[in-house]
């Protein structure tokens, strides 16, 4: 299996892995949006609470020149250091959150 399908077996995995933890709340769901012809991948919470609109982007990661790019992670979750366990090579990481100055530092890749 080639490298680019593998991460995007393992991307997969994981975030179906994370949503097998969230409890179902009322009035809102969570997606799983996987995009495999432009490499995005993403978990969105959406609904309602109450008279209050839930539409946010929970994680966010692409694949972009043979690298997983860590967009958004707004859960307490690691999901770069659950990627390297399930097999992702750490300098094929990017942290796309963090500003490019700071990611020589990150203990990722950098692009």
């Amino acid at each position: 299996m080639d490298k680019l399908t593998q991460y995007r077996k393992l991307i997969k995995k994981l975030l179906s892995r994370y949503a097998s933890y969230k409890k179902d709340q009322e009035g809102w769901e969570l997606q799983l949006i996987f995009d495999e012809e432009r490499d995005h991948y993403l978990w969105f919470d959406v609904g309602w609470n109450g008279t209050k609109r839930i539409y946010h982007c929970v994680i966010h990661l692409d694949i972009k020149d043979g690298k997983v790019w860590l967009q958004q992670n707004s859960t307490d979750l690691n999901p770069a250091e659950d990627l390297i366990e399930l097999g992702v090579a750490r300098e094929d990481i990017i942290l796309g959150l963090q500003p490019p100055y700071k990611r020589p530092f990150t203990n990722y890749g950098v692009a």
